[in-house]
């Protein structure tokens, strides 16, 4: 029997751990097989503040230290199955291969995954070279040539982002139009820094110790410094489906964000009266799920920002709410 239990063992959920840990609620946090969620993956971090640089994994293990020193217990298992049951004083159950736990209140931290090409060379040059994140590895690449794979919104504004730094960006894209929205066509287009590659695909990302460019499908080599898959996330929120209220995407709704699409819903069929219901939830909880005692934090809600540090906002800020929440009952 727990108070709390946290699945996830990234930036949102380890600090959600430290928070509750430090109430006195002694969370346990399965923190996955291997545990770590993407910083790991991340080699070299600049972007987390009170550090000028620090090593993904190193980061991750910092805030462990941290979480079991205030007395949380973490658990490097992979969570298999949740039951989830409505009403105040419902338990719900989470088992692993080895043990099912019961608790009063659970946080779904379960991060998000980006989508790869899944070509040779992609994997073991990660971290070398081959990113998802303009954002958090653009800086990297000052005077560089980079190439942005994808034709969303999100590679456009990968590719955008990354002109503040490179030299010289080529978008490769599969079709021969974007589905990207017309205003990112257009700053794009319109960029002299960025090039268009049409109907071609990446059939290998070249390098031995870093990207040194890629082979596409159309027996074209270029030579690169840098790789960014833009064609996708995919939150890890299979175990929830049918359970908690997802979005079409997968991402797990909270109260703010249904507030939020109520409030949208409202404006559009221009309604007058702005007063809006969301089922039974407490909107003072802005990070609770369909069902009471369940909250969710991190990549898995979040599809906009999906940074280290918004992570661990979001992670102390489920924390707060289970403190209320647990408290009320």
């Amino acid at each position: 029997m727990e108070s709390v239990v946290i699945i996830g063992g990234g930036p949102a959920g380890l600090s959600a751990g430290i928070y509750l840990a430090r109430a006195g609620l002694a969370p346990t946090i399965f923190a996955g097989s291997p545990p770590g969620g993407q910083l790991t993956l991340t080699s070299e971090v600049e972007n987390y503040p009170g550090y000028e640089s620090i090593l993904g994994p190193e980061l991750i293990e910092k805030m462990r230290k941290q979480a079991i020193k205030f007395g949380a217990t973490i658990v490097d298992e992979n969570v298999l199955k949740v039951d989830v049951a409505s009403g105040r004083n419902a338990l719900q159950c989470v088992s692993t291969s080895t043990q099912e736990y019961r608790s009063k209140s659970i946080i779904i931290a379960t991060g998000a995954k980006a989508l790869w090409l899944g070509v040779p060379g992609e994997e073991r040059l990660r971290g070398k070279g081959v990113s998802a994140c303009a954002t958090c590895d653009g800086f990297f690449f000052k005077n560089k040539v980079v190439g942005v794979v994808g034709g969303g919104d999100t590679a456009l504004e990968e590719a955008l982002t990354l002109t503040k730094f490179a030299k010289h960006v080529i978008i490769i894209h599969r079709k021969n139009e974007f589905r990207a929205s017309k205003i990112m066509q257009k700053r794009v287009f319109e960029n002299p820094k960025i090039e268009v590659i049409w109907n071609a695909e990446v059939s290998e990302v070249l390098g031995e110790k870093r990207v040194e460019g890629v082979l596409l499908d159309i027996k074209r080599e270029i030579k690169l410094d840098g790789l960014f898959v833009a064609i996708g996330h995919k939150p890890d929120t299979d175990l929830f489906k049918g359970k908690i209220e997802l979005d079409e995407n997968g991402y797990v709704m909270t109260t703010s964000r249904i507030a939020l699409e109520n409030l949208k819903f409202q404006i559009s069929n221009l309604n007058s009266n702005l007063k809006f219901k969301i089922k039974n939830f407490n909107i003072d909880y802005q990070t609770a799920t369909s069902v009471a005692g369940v909250f969710a934090v991190g990549d898995c809600v979040d599809h906009i920002y999906r940074q280290a540090a918004t992570a661990v906002g979001m992670g102390v800020g489920g924390a707060l709410d289970v403190e209320r929440y647990l408290e009320e009952l």
